[in-house]
């Protein structure tokens, strides 16, 4: 997983003028998380052992007879696992095969769909075309773009965080200071300026509005609208339990989207 050896995080706290023990608690308050994202933002020094590992949009390879699930919404992620980091997450992914997101991010969707593709399964490339009525209508297909992941951090949204925190907060400056320092730890966990438009899978979320990786619902995958489509702005976020996401129960997931 992602970490940042403590005399490193001592010596950016003491930069930006954060205690030592407040610096503690903040690293105390963070998960791990994947960024995926485009080759060309994949950071300098990462990039000579990149390798791709997931598609935004395209069409879907589907086991042989298995129809594009119900009710036909977009492809919009395609998973290839065994090319994640291994035990990068605290939330447990297959080790292999692909995962497939299926859901609308320019309105708000009927439903959202996981599906996993076991590895070796005999797959057909689904059509985006299909009878309804007896007319043909046609799925929606967003450009294909690989995407590449990036080990980060993320933070939870206790701004007030634990007890050393909250003291030193009544010091002038201290927010500001602490707001930085945050942002220093945050780029530092994934080796340049985080990307302000990506998918994420795992971590905390970075929703919009009302957080909904919460009372024991944590984040599955969490996709900026723009990271699909240019013209997209909308947060959608999949969250559900760490046991229903360890034993694949994805029909369990609730999806949450924000504009």
């Amino acid at each position: 997983m992602t970490s940042i050896d403590e005399p490193l995080l001592l010596e950016t706290a003491a930069k930006h003028g954060v205690p030592a023990p407040v610096a503690q608690e903040l690293m105390a308050r963070t998960r791990p998380c994947l960024y995926l994202v485009p080759h060309d933002e994949v950071p300098v020094s990462r990039r000579e052992n990149a390798r791709p590992a997931a598609r935004t949009g395209g069409l879907p390879a589907l086991p042989d007879g298995t129809d594009w699930p119900e009710p036909r919404n977009p492809l919009v992620l395609s998973i290839a696992c065994a090319a994640l980091p291994h035990d990068a997450l605290d939330i447990e992914l297959p080790a292999d095969g692909h995962l497939l997101l299926f859901t609308e991010i320019e309105y708000p969707p009927e439903s959202s769909v996981v599906l996993h593709i076991p590895a070796g399964a005999r797959t057909t490339e689904g059509s985006a075309t299909y009878e309804l009525n007896g007319e043909t209508e046609q799925v929606r297909v967003y450009e294909p773009r690989t995407l590449y992941p990036v080990l980060g951090l993320t933070l939870d949204g206790d701004e007030e965080g634990g007890p050393q925190t909250r003291a030193f907060l009544d010091e002038d400056g201290a927010e500001e200071a602490l707001d930085g320092f945050e942002e220093a730890v945050l780029d530092m966990a994934f080796g340049g300026q985080r990307p302000g438009v990506c998918v994420q899978l795992g971590g905390f979320s970075d929703s919009w509005d009302m957080a909904p990786d919460v009372d024991g619902l944590v984040l599955f995958a969490q996709m900026a609208g723009q990271a699909i489509d240019y013209n997209v702005c909308t947060m959608n976020l999949i969250v559900g339990t760490q046991e229903d996401i360890a034993a694949r129960r994805y029909a369990d997931l609730q999806y949450d989207q924000q504009c």
